[in-house]
């Protein structure tokens, strides 16, 4: 067998269906191996390689297997990087194949060459060169091993183009597959003996617990034993931006989201009045924490934190108890360990629902605030009461996020929502919707972004339309970068008067009708509310460009900024306020 057609066979063998990818000069060998057997493995041309990634990342999150792409050398291997690197920190499996220049070349100034296993070991759980054609089962299966047990994570393999093009006999090497690492998480840990049972006893011997689930919670795909566990016991959940779905936004246990960005008073609030915190998949970063300055010290508030990956433990928080373990695992045993247990009285739970429901009262004005340039709360209502549920949401870290984390509720438990937080890189949904569709081609698919996002992935647009991918892609359209526009208004700044933030607000309908999408351009509440109905219904994909008011307008629903213009961040009622 040739080397290329022995890596696609083992890919094969994995269950990967989709890979992702751009051609160039060093892949030709990979392509063609993959056409000689067509029908096994689809692979999604894409116009740009960082944009692959990210599709691979979205079909990871979704499938619950590894996302694969690949890229031709030098160039390719570098545009690469940045959904590597975000795949990663999200502990998420993604494995990316660089087909780079032949071995025998190395060292002598072929162009294109780079030291592309050192370019990737900062961001990977491994970056692996193959040396061998006879080494490229082994190193598959140590890929996917790697990416998908302990701490879920990427994995970059570095393929010369001569060992696709080397023939090998049969019989030197084994082309099985590990059937566990299939899939994500794979031998996934408990934690030791009895430590569930004193997580049990710190519940029961708590007036006001909490469950804070994060971004872990998902990976685990703990939903149900989350909901079932926090039911048995009357325990209240908050979630982390990265925890979002894990629960349904209308449940009586699911107070909201925490942190900084986009977060609900009423769950901080939670958190600091919380006597036991239980952390389950959370790094408690700087946003979860709001630059660990929350909740306030208190010698009294027990905290215990559940991870699969043990050096997070204890890494930010004082806990009392520290479980090394799969969320999910630690959730299914709770649950038996409870069976005779007696629930939480009601008193802690009504006490949040009484917050949580002055809160979205407060808020009611808002989203019936249709002045023009639209503001974002009337847009993310109306989104929320059109939505078709299940659907897999894919939003951008930039514009969207304080406003659809805060505002957006989902009342299912099939539907996700997901936001990359780890680097907050823009450019993420619009290729992202492409890997979600591959993953759950049933499921509505809908990308949410703003316009400086939009400019940094517009050529996949051409990618939706040549696959037919029937995705809802909103642009929230201010003419800036919002965030950091909005950064320059904290320091003092008039609207006028920032810094190189500001660019020409397009009509991308007409971009996206340029490059074959249905597209409508919505300037009032109404034509909004028309054109996603119609998006909704239309069977090929749609472009809403929406033209809306900057986050540089209004301080956004983010406690660090609303500290420091002297507002009280945990009022229960929202309002409109200026810079």
């Amino acid at each position: 067998m040739l080397g290329a057609d022995i890596l696609v066979e083992m890919l094969e063998r994995y269950g990967v269906e989709t890979m992702f990818g751009v051609p160039g000069d060093t892949n030709v060998p990979l392509y063609t191996a993959l056409q000689r057997r067509t029908g096994t493995i689809e692979h999604v041309m894409c116009r740009d390689e960082r944009s692959a990634g990210y599709m691979a990342d979205a079909y990871a999150r979704i499938s619950n297997k590894v996302g694969v792409f690949e890229a031709p050398s030098g160039a390719g291997a570098m545009y690469s990087l940045p959904p590597v690197a975000e795949a990663h920190a999200s502990s998420v499996p993604v494995i990316l194949l660089t087909i780079d220049v032949p071995l025998s070349g190395e060292g002598r100034g072929v162009i294109t060459e780079l030291d592309c296993v050192k370019l990737f070991e900062p961001v990977t759980k491994a970056s692996i060169q193959i040396k061998s054609p006879e080494k490229i089962p082994e190193i598959i299966r140590r890929a996917f091993r790697t990416a998908t047990t302990g701490k879920p994570g990427a994995v970059h393999l570095v393929i010369p183009e001569d060992m696709l093009k080397a023939e090998v006999p049969d019989g030197e090497f084994s082309l099985h597959a590990e059937e566990e690492c299939k899939v994500f998480p794979a031998y996934p840990t408990m934690s030791e003996p009895g430590k569930v049972d004193v997580l049990l006893d710190m519940i029961e011997q708590a007036e006001r617990p909490l469950l804070v689930a994060g971004g872990g919670a998902n990976r685990s795909r703990a939903r149900a034993a989350l909901q079932r566990f926090a039911e048995h016991m009357n325990v209240p959940v908050v979630t982390t931006i990265t925890g979002q779905s894990t629960m349904p936004d209308d449940h009586p246990l699911a107070i909201g989201v925490i942190g900084d960005n986009g977060y609900h008073p009423h769950a901080n609030m939670a958190v600091e009045e919380a006597d036991l915190l239980i952390y389950l998949g959370s790094k408690v970063g700087s946003v979860v924490s709001i630059g660990w300055t929350f909740p306030s010290k208190n010698p009294d508030r027990k905290v215990a934190q559940v991870d699969i990956d043990p050096q997070v433990l204890a890494n930010m928080t004082e806990n009392t108890l520290s479980l090394a373990g799969d969320v999910r695992l630690v959730l299914e045993a709770l649950v038996t360990a409870a069976e005779k247990k007696p629930a939480k009285d009601n008193t802690w739970v009504n006490t949040l629902n009484g917050y949580r429901d002055e809160f979205w009262q407060g808020a009611e004005p808002l989203f019936h605030d249709v002045e023009l340039p639209l503001r974002p709360e009337p847009v993310v209502r109306a989104f929320s009461k059109l939505l078709r549920h299940p659907v897999n949401i894919l939003s951008d870290a930039g514009t969207p996020t304080p406003y659809m984390t805060r505002f957006l509720r989902m009342g299912d438990t099939e539907s996700t929502f997901i936001i990359p937080r780890a680097y907050g890189g823009l450019g993420y949904a619009i290729p992202a919707v492409v890997g979600a569709w591959k993953a759950e081609p049933d499921k509505t698919t809908i990308g949410l972004f703003g316009d400086g996002s939009f400019n940094m992935s517009v050529g996949e647009l051409e990618t939706l339309v040549r696959l037919k991918c029937p995705a809802k892609l909103i642009q929230f359209n201010n003419g800036c970068f919002g965030w950091i526009k909005g950064l320059h208004r904290m320091q003092g700044r008039g609207a006028n008067d920032c810094y190189s933030v500001d660019f020409t607000q397009a009509n991308a309908a007409r971009i996206a009708e340029s490059f074959g999408l249905k597209a409508w351009r919505a300037q009032t509440l109404e034509e909004f509310e028309e054109a996603f109905a119609a998006a909704l219904v239309h069977d090929g994909p749609c472009f809403i460009d929406v033209v809306i008011e900057s986050l540089a307008e209004r301080v956004p629903p983010v406690y660090s900024w609303l500290k420091r213009t002297g507002r009280d961040p945990l009022a229960l009622h929202s309002e409109k306020l200026e810079f």
